[in-house]
Parts: structure tokens; C-alpha cells; sequence
């Protein structure tokens, strides 16, 4: 059931940030589609994950961290440092699972996947207000055109 949720989540809002988002918006529903993607490739199969430390899958998180704290860097708006941010909360896991080896493998998939939606939400948010900014945008230059 939480996967259907999340692809759901994901295509509704990595689709929308891709038709009506700016350059951020689109940038982050790209590395979203990627990691996604990578993730599930990556997971050890069957009853074993997440009881030991998922290498690929923190290899990725990484990757997904340094991309979103790049965008936030270059980014003229602020919700990119709030996706670093949970992001990098997300990624923490890891080194939590690295720390405590007898980290409850729940716990472990609990940490790691949760902040994805949230993530996921605020890129939606994103693209709507550049969508909005554009349209606004759009809506003065035509005043002022017709002046």
C-alpha cells in the first residue's frame, strides 16, 4: 500500500513540477525520479532488507543530498533548502544503521523512507508558486503592454 501511495505521490508531483515548474523544480523532480528509480534497483531483494546497512541505497541518498544541496545553492528560492534539509535527515539513517547494527530493520526503512514525502510535497508547492509567479508575470507585461 505505501508504494502505491508513493508513485502516486511521485508521478502526481514530479509530472506537475515537470509541465508547470521553473529550472529548481524540475531539476528536483528529475533527481526524485532518478534516486527512485536507483533506489529500488539497488535494495537488497527479498526478506534481507534493511537488516544490514543498504550500501547502494545510501550511496544514492548521498548522490540525492549533494544534488539537492547544489540546487539550494544556486537557487534564487527557499523551499530547495528545505528539501536539502530533509533530505539530509533522510540520509541520516545510514549512519544511524552504521552506529547501532541492531538498529530494528522497521525503524531503519522507517527513517530512511519517510522524509521522501514531504520532499515530494514541497516540490509540488514549488512549481505551483513559479507557475503562479509566471502567470503573474505574464499577466503585468501584457498591461503594461496594452498601455
Amino acid at each position: 500500500m505505501n508504494v502505491v501511495i508513493y508513485l502516486t505521490l511521485l508521478v502526481a508531483s514530479c509530472g506537475y513540477a515537470l509541465w508547470r515548474g521553473d529550472r529548481d523544480a524540475r531539476v528536483a523532480a528529475v533527481v526524485c525520479i532518478v534516486a527512485t528509480a536507483l533506489t529500488v534497483v539497488l535494495l537488497t531483494p527479498g526478506t534481507g532488507r534493511y537488516r544490514l546497512l543498504e550500501g547502494g541505497a545510501m550511496i544514492v541518498d548521498l548522490a540525492t543530498l549533494a544534488a539537492f544541496v547544489t540546487l539550494a545553492l544556486f537557487s534564487r528560492r527557499f523551499w530547495p533548502l528545505w528539501v536539502a534539509g530533509l533530505q539530509l535527515t533522510a540520509s541520516t539513517a545510514h549512519a544511524l544503521k552504521l552506529v547501532e547494527a541492531s538498529l530494528v530493520p522497521y525503524a531503519y526503512a522507517a527513517a530512511e523512507r519517510f522524509w521522501s514525502y514531504p520532499i515530494l510535497i514541497i516540490i509540488a508547492i514549488g512549481a505551483f508558486r513559479a507557475h503562479r509567479r509566471a502567470c503573474v508575470a505574464r499577466e503585468l507585461a501584457d498591461e503594461r503592454s496594452s498601455l
